[in-house]
């Protein structure tokens, strides 16, 4: 086989974020720009010569097609073994287990997350390290330098392969070993809960139901809840990944899987429902007649864990993201553990749990992780609550008021303004910005604004700074707001605008969320502007 180097040109605009590179799929269908980005990684890294990585993906439009460009690329450049999912297929936690248990040296994986599929959809592709998790900041600026200056990439001249079958392949000097993508991942879920317990759950006539979301998680909620434990055939729903994730969004929330919550909060709905994203990384969490918040479903996973084999031990602290609400952070005062507060972005976990600062984290997004991995892991999170249902015999409903009860309620909720103009959108952070420190003291509506900045990270195990993460108003009696241009979209700008108020215990626990966030949601879209700026009067999507 010939190794081939190919001159090539810089793309504009192939800046990491926080989950890698994300464009819409016809961009990175376009000749030589993957290649491009692959060839960036590789210098990035200093080079892949001599090295195992890890390569998989959700199996969405340009998945099957980018990962034999991967392999080729792999093979010119000196890999010496890339482990890749049948058929291509990975889910993101299933992908840093595999790195973690084969010591990889690293993996790529092939994913728009939550984002949908399709030839005129989205498409993305990050580095993962060799503790699993995803690059940390001075990597992906390594690999954006590199795409800055790139002038060509090296491949091979040679055809596609089977990634269809099981087994070993020689591709150039490269062994390339094809893997069951759920078999080493479903026993690392056996090893961390009960499942005689679980089995004895589904047994018990406890009913359940998972929509995969025609995405990746579909063949492992299978093999796990079904085939292992006990559930009855046809509790995963959307089961059979496609490339389109059958027209869908494969966001799990209540927007995008409104059928699977119209399903539980029906009379005769299931006791326990959940759903997770394009990469099986998000999760959803329903009891029937109730929505667990991401951020409520962190405190209570932290304040059961330890009902799990797994975490028997207990808990050595809890990381959340800083627009995360601050429910966990009673827990971990009630526990004397510690607890962080983190920009968005998984990678930033990645130090506490590596220092063994911390064993859970958690992201308002609906991402829900431990230490077992160093990604956030959907259906982690739907059989650790499966795990503490098992124990403690009550129904989520119950379980989350005891919860409240006991620690008060963080009322709770996101606004995304998606496809805003980008310009626009920029203003509006910018023109805030100048006057954070001005608001302390001024009254907005019934609100009065006790601090506001711009929220500013200091890792505490490395030391490093991650300045300008979001911007934090906070008012009097416990309310917050915080805004933030997401960088998961691929067009325009996506303004989140996350919402804040805490009930003590004892107090109305059981107001509706918009309109327990209501002041706080008048008072923020007039400090900002919002509406003048963005021309928008309501969110596109509120969770």
């Amino acid at each position: 086989m010939t190794i081939l180097t190919q001159s090539c040109t810089p793309f504009d605009g192939q800046k990491p974020g926080t989950s890698g590179l994300r464009k819409k799929t016809r961009v990175f269908m376009q000749p030589g720009y993957l290649e491009c980005f692959v060839q960036s990684i590789f210098n990035g890294i200093d080079g892949v010569e001599g090295k195992a990585l890890v390569i998989g993906g959700d199996g969405r439009f340009f998945n099957a097609e980018a990962i034999q460009t991967i392999l080729r690329m792999a093979a010119a450049n000196g890999a010496a073994l890339a482990i890749v999912g049948q058929g291509g297929l990975l889910s993101t936690p299933a992908a840093s287990h595999l790195i973690r248990l084969r010591g990889a040296d690293g993996g790529l994986i092939l994913s728009a997350s939550h984002n949908p599929g399709g030839v005129d959809e989205d498409f993305g592709l990050k580095y993962n390290i060799a503790n699993g998790g995803p690059a940390p900041e001075t990597i992906t600026d390594a690999i954006f330098a590199q795409t800055q200056t790139i002038h060509s990439y090296r491949t091979l001249d040679t055809g596609d392969i089977d990634l269809d079958r099981i087994g070993v392949t020689p591709l150039g000097d490269m062994v390339v070993e094809v893997v069951d993508p759920v078999t080493d991942y479903a026993a690392l879920m056996e090893d961390l809960f009960d499942f005689n317990a679980l089995r004895a759950l589904f047994a018990s006539g406890f009913t359940m139901t998972f929509d995969a979301m025609h995405a990746v998680t579909g063949p492992y909620a299978r093999m796990i809840l079904e085939d292992s434990l006990g559930a009855p055939a046809g509790t995963v729903m959307n089961g059979v990944p496609l490339v389109d994730f059958g027209k869908g969004h494969p966001d799990p929330n209540p927007i995008w899987a409104k059928p699977l919550v119209d399903l539980v909060m029906s009379d005769d709905g299931p006791d326990f429902a959940a759903a997770s994203d394009g990469d099986g990384d998000r999760n959803m969490i329903l009891g029937r007649g109730v929505y667990v918040t991401p951020s409520d479903s962190l405190a209570v996973l932290a304040a059961n864990a330890h009902l799990a084999p797994g975490y028997a031990r207990g808990i050595a602290g809890v990381a959340r993201s800083m627009p995360t609400s601050g429910a966990c952070d009673r827990v971990a005062e009630a526990y004397g553990v510690e607890c962080f507060e983190t920009p968005t972005g998984w990678k930033f976990f990645g130090n506490l749990l590596d220092a063994g600062r911390v064993t859970l984290c958690g992201e308002e997004s609906a991402g829900t992780g431990s230490d077992h991995v160093r990604e956030k892991d959907g259906l982690w999170a739907v059989l650790l609550w499966l795990n503490i249902l098992a124990v403690r015999k009550l129904s989520v409903k119950d379980i989350l008021q005891d919860h409240w009860q006991t620690y008060g309620r963080n009322y709770y909720s996101r606004h995304d303004y998606e496809a805003v103009d980008s310009a626009a959108a920029h203003a509006l952070m910018a023109e805030l910005t100048a006057k954070l420190g001005d608001l302390a003291g001024q009254s907005f509506g019934a609100c009065a604004v006790t601090s506001a900045d711009s929220f500013t990270y200091h890792d505490p195990v490395d030391g490093s700074v991650s300045h300008n993460q979001g911007l934090r108003i906070n008012f009097d009696g416990g309310g917050r707001a915080v805004l933030r241009l997401s960088g998961t979209g691929t067009e325009g700008a996506t303004l989140r605008v996350y919402l804040e108020r805490y009930e003590a215990p004892g107090g109305d626990l059981n107001i509706e969320t918009q309109a327990a966030l209501h002041d706080i949601a008048v008072a923020t879209a007039q400090i900002s502007g919002l509406t003048e700026r963005t021309g928008r009067s309501s969110p596109d999507v509120m969770t």
